[in-house]
């Protein structure tokens, strides 16, 4: 159908119209196309939504209802009598039967993977192009959006450079569909310990993040943020001992030099580590987070909460890779990786440590990101503890609790209901009716 012809003689008129019309026509085909999901409602106009019950970030709640604002941003939150008595000419949105959360936040992803028993880690780093690879990324974002999570911490490009970064802009500024991304571009790893591996000592391969050592640890950290990262993701261990065996990686002085510089920017940093000298040089040199954990015991879950260390534990990583090994959960006995990370959470629970929820998306089905709650649920939280930690804990743990993670006042209208009552059942955050991303329903089903 072609727009409507310009009927204005006035020439600023007649151009602020054309522009109209072709950014109109642009988000159309964008839709068409599915790069981006149809705006269900005016991100302008403010509406209330009153849900069976609401989860704030801490505790449930019934009988409340939430105005989103015209600006994007949650106004008012209380009973639903009060606010639509105050607020009579705003349109309501009965959600009868759903929870209404804060937008979910992935702590762990990788956009730029897709599964290993589709395609090992080694081809996507050295066969797929970084075309088809940000192809595949867009889709990511897409289904962790649709899956309630508006917000992802996304913990390197696995040899796909600062392709992340330009998702993110991509992201900003509407070009793509998708949570907010926290970006760490390519990682650091010490020289010799990151694949991929396995080739004549003559042939060097593309590597999957980038090398530093001792003073050159300063020159990756700054070439990295003036790249225009949000974190530095380092590896303080890793499998490159005899026989593979997990090992430390950095020295604490170079992981002190690291953090130093990345806090002189004013960046934070996250530590893969799994092994307890790992997790003991990255706690002690001032990480902000600390990724897998699967050896961790009670004692240095200990010194992370008393360092104020974050934990983000990968449980639903550590169960996919065990599957793609030939692991039939409930028929099999559960192999030793899945042990210590039941141990590991059990000691981290018991420590006091704050427990983030992050799933390393990528190494497993992007859009699946429930499954880590539902294991947290399984490994010994309440669905309550869990979904915490999915919203006002990881915001903590990202420096953005006054923005994202809470349903309140003042707080960016990140918002997902399901059907049911995940409180009970941590299963129903896969009901999900509607998303809403600044205010705006993002979802197709939107009421």
């Amino acid at each position: 159908m072609q727009p409507p012809p310009v009927r204005s003689h006035d020439p600023k008129t007649n151009a602020a119209k054309s522009l109209l019309i072709i950014r109109m026509a642009f988000l159309a085909l964008l839709t068409a196309l599915g790069q981006a999901p149809a705006v269900k409602a005016d991100p302008a106009a403010a509406r209330l939504l009153i849900p069976e019950r609401i989860f704030d970030g801490e505790k449930f709640l019934a009988d409340r209802a939430v105005l989103i604002g015209s600006q994007g941003r949650i106004s008012a939150v209380g009973p639903a009598e009060r606010l639509t008595s105050a607020h009579p000419d705003v349109p309501v949105r009965r959600l009868n039967g759903v929870t209404l959360l804060p937008g979910l936040i992935e702590g762990h992803s990788h956009v730029l993977l897709h599964p290993y028993d589709e395609t090992p880690w080694n081809d996507q780093v050295l066969k797929e192009s970084r075309a088809e690879r940000v192809v595949r990324a867009v889709t990511h974002l897409k289904a962790s959006l649709a899956a309630g999570f508006t917000t992802l911490r996304d913990l390197g490009t696995e040899g796909a450079g600062y392709a992340d970064v330009g998702l993110r802009t991509a992201l900003e500024k509407g070009v793509i569909a998708g949570p907010r991304l926290i970006v760490v571009g390519p990682a650091m790893v010490v020289t010799g310990s990151y694949g991929p591996k396995g080739f004549a000592p003559n042939f060097r391969p593309p590597l999957g993040a980038e090398e530093a050592d001792e003073t050159r640890v300063i020159t990756v950290a700054r070439d990295q943020i003036g790249h225009g990262i949000d974190w530095v993701k380092v590896y303080a261990d890793y499998r490159w001992g005899p026989n593979g065996a997990t090992r430390p990686t950095f020295s604490r002085a170079e992981l002190q030099a690291i953090v130093a510089t990345a806090r002189d920017a004013g960046l934070p940093v996250a530590a893969h580590a799994s092994s307890i000298e790992g997790m003991r040089r990255a706690t002690l040199a001032g990480v902000r987070s600390i990724e897998h954990g699967d050896a961790g015991t009670r004692e240095i879950f200990a010194l992370m909460a008393e360092h104020g260390v974050f934990f983000c534990p990968t449980l639903a990583a550590g169960e996919a890779i065990a599957r793609y090994r030939g692991w039939h959960k409930g028929r099999d006995p559960a192999p030793e990786r899945v042990r210590r990370q039941h141990s590991a959470f059990a000691a981290a629970r018991g420590a006091g440590v704050k427990i983030c929820a992050g799933s390393d998306a990528g190494v497993f089905r992007h859009g699946d990101n429930t499954h880590e709650l539902e294991l947290m649920v399984e490994y010994g939280m309440s669905p309550t503890e869990a979904l915490h930690a999915a919203t006002a804990v990881n915001a903590e743990m990202l420096n953005m609790a006054d923005r994202i993670g809470r349903i309140a006042p003042g707080m960016a209208a990140d918002l997902v209901a399901v059907r049911g009552n995940p409180g009970r059942d941590i299963g129903d955050l896969r009901e999900v009716v509607a998303v809403w991303r600044d205010g705006v329903c993002v979802a197709a089903s939107c009421p």
